[in-house]
């Protein structure tokens, strides 16, 4: 039997739908990392390439997808920094976007290099810029959440949750000031094509802090080189860092890191985790 082109990843809909759009469409990859169910294809049509992502309905990282490139990128988009959408069908759960030429920085010599920061320090403040408000309910909603992490199954060390326990109760919550976020901004998710950087996977977007947007750098970049930090900074224009609020989201994020990648079996980024949750004590 012959295989269909898209090498039955799709189901029957979503790749009708997917011929609608594209011309005798073709499969080049399968991009998937294979953690979750998300799914991210190359595809080629008419000489041109495309990225198409898809999830299964219980999936809210497609959800955030949706709603940042329907919304929130078009700064990034109109400065070729990041792939314009070309379609959309949320019912059927398919993104289709641009194909963004270039390596992936992480693990690459870009990683460290500090143009690179100043750059991804820009686009970082292009996309925050574009809306605010204040959220009275945003940080007792941010605790109660990190609290159902901690019940949930996981393997911290047991002091150290127990520590995260207290460093919760004891934080007083107040209004907080929230913007669009990427919610994964480090090398990652950043593609380079000869100097330029560009910014890929929008599926942790929300409406959060600004200074949530660098906690993945300040625990991993920054931490052994101040040089790439200051960088950053530069091309961001400020440090939306404040001696309130970081430490708790350091927290958070230090949280959900070490339960999503046990629960979805990513021992490595699991043990990063554990890492930061450590490190996030000590600012407290």
């Amino acid at each position: 039997m012959r295989r269909s082109w898209h090498q039955e990843l799709l189901t029957e809909d979503q790749a009708a739908r997917i011929e609608e759009w594209l011309t005798d469409p073709q499969l080049v990859a399968d991009l998937s990392w294979g953690l979750t169910d998300t799914k991210v294809l190359q595809l080629r049509s008419s000489g041109r390439q495309y990225i198409l992502k898809t999830a299964g309905p219980r999936n809210h990282h497609m959800q955030r997808e949706f709603a940042a490139h329907a919304r929130f990128t078009r700064p990034l988009v109109e400065r070729g920094i990041t792939a314009h959408a070309r379609f959309a069908d949320e019912p059927l759960r398919l993104l289709v976007m641009d194909y963004l030429p270039g390596y992936l920085c992480d693990h690459s010599p870009a990683a460290l290099d500090p143009e690179i920061h100043v750059q991804a320090g820009h686009a970082l403040r292009l996309f925050h810029e574009q809306s605010s408000y204040n959220d009275e309910n945003y940080e007792e909603i941010f605790i109660r959440k990190c609290r159902s992490w901690l019940a949930d199954d996981h393997r911290i060390d047991q002091r150290l949750a127990a520590r995260a326990s207290t460093a919760l109760r004891e934080y007083r919550t107040g209004p907080a000031l929230l913007v669009p976020t990427h919610g994964d901004w480090q090398p990652r998710n950043w593609i380079i094509n000869g100097d330029s950087l560009h910014v890929i996977d929008f599926g942790r977007f929300d409406f959060r802090p600004a200074s949530s947007d660098l906690n993945r750098l300040a625990v991993q970049q920054f931490k052994d080189a101040p040089e790439l930090e200051s960088a950053f900074l530069e091309g961001y224009g400020d440090d939306p860092r404040d001696s309130r609020t970081w430490p708790v989201i350091s927290l958070r994020e230090a949280i959900g890191t070490a339960v999503w990648a046990y629960q979805v079996g990513d021992t490595d980024f699991e043990a990063q985790g554990h890492q930061m949750l450590s490190d996030a004590l000590d600012l407290f």
